[in-house]
């Protein structure tokens, strides 16, 4: 094996390792929305809104990243 491929071979798998923990945390985040983020309509008050809005806030910069949008727009 070259040393090119080598290098290739440990950034893939650095690179599949990485989107491996991404999928999990996203799998995590649905399953904890999908029981509204361990709350119910009675219990819920204004700091369940603001952690709600601080996770999408981050969310939004992830996904801006992502798709190219918001202020990271070309």
């Amino acid at each position: 094996m070259t040393r090119r491929a080598t290098d290739n071979s440990k950034v893939l798998d650095a690179f599949i390792a990485a989107k491996t923990e991404i999928d999990a945390m996203l799998q995590r985040l649905a399953i904890l929305s999908a029981d509204h983020f361990e709350t119910s309509p009675g219990e819920i008050h204004w700091g369940h809104v603001g952690t709600l809005n601080h996770y999408r806030d981050r969310l939004r910069e992830i996904t801006d990243m992502a798709f190219r949008e918001g202020e990271h727009a070309e």
